[in-house]
């Protein structure tokens, strides 16, 4: 019996392409029309994973998604780094100079707008979903009509690659990160995500991550939100590496003196090969 993965988005969007390289092909995907659905149906145990999209090297963190981690506390069991690589894609026989159109989600659009300026013909229409547009393409046998996603999308969908990597930026990554209702037993762990607040005072989070220095850990990313309802108080996340066991625990014991709220959201193994 396959695992059961939670997506975002509808079969062949990148949450989809990221399961299948962390997991394998022989998963069965649920799609969810948002983030919070995931997570409710790990809540509810109808699936075993979800695949949470964390942070973009163009666009930053995705700050909803750190209010899901802490809203519902499911431990973080490993990470996966996806290459976002955007194609236009169309109906088999569908040639350039037939195109008026050009459908994607706005960020996708966005991404690709060196090129969409150097094709100034095309209108360009915003979709939910870089697969739904493709999806659309398909179904409707639209002929008139490109879509913007990826590879996977046009096996899927069976449209052709009419132009490749149409992204403006070619070195854009995705980090996604894998979410269960329990926390999975590895012994080889060398990464972790934290959480926790510190002091108003002077200096108060700069002592929390000299702990972090004098042991040997990489601070590899620290993201900050506010405290709801509370001014000037924040939330921080950091995300640390380390090569000894002895030093992530030294490490942790100090910072545990000097913050508040404190919380392990997952201890997993680095990986972030592309």
């Amino acid at each position: 019996m396959s695992i059961k993965v939670a997506i975002q988005g509808i079969k062949g969007c990148f949450h989809e392409e990221a399961a299948y390289k962390y997991f394998g092909e022989d998963i069965e995907t649920v799609e969810c029309e948002s983030f919070k659905k995931t997570c409710e149906l790990l809540k509810q145990g109808k699936v075993d994973y979800v695949v949470m999209a964390i942070e973009n090297s163009i666009a930053g963190g995705l700050l909803p998604n750190h209010s899901l981690l802490r809203d519902y506390r499911f431990p973080i069991v490993g990470e996966v780094y996806l290459h976002i690589k955007l194609h236009l894609l169309v109906s088999p026989g569908v040639t350039i100079q037939d195109i008026k159109f050009v459908e994607s989600h706005p960020i996708a659009l966005q991404q690709c707008s060196d090129y969409l300026e150097e094709n100034p013909q095309f209108k360009i229409t915003e979709g939910e979903d870089t697969a739904g547009s493709a999806k659309k393409v398909s179904e409707l046998q639209l002929k008139d009509t490109a879509a913007v996603a990826n590879q996977l999308s046009a096996k899927l969908y069976g449209l052709e690659i009419l132009e490749r990597r149409i992204e403006t930026n070619k070195k854009n990554y995705t980090r996604f990160l894998i979410l269960a209702a329990k926390t999975d037993e590895k012994s080889n762990v060398n990464k972790a995500s934290l959480s926790f607040q510190t002091g108003n005072g002077v200096g108060a989070l700069s002592k929390v991550l000299l702990c972090f220095a004098e042991q040997n850990i990489n601070l590899s990313r620290i993201q900050s939100m506010p405290v709801l309802g509370k001014r000037n108080e924040y939330d921080f996340y950091v995300d640390v590496e380390w090569n000894d066991q002895a030093d992530y625990e030294a490490a942790i014991r100090r910072v545990l003196k000097l913050t508040n709220n404190f919380n392990i959201m997952g201890e997993y193994v680095k990986n972030d090969k592309v």
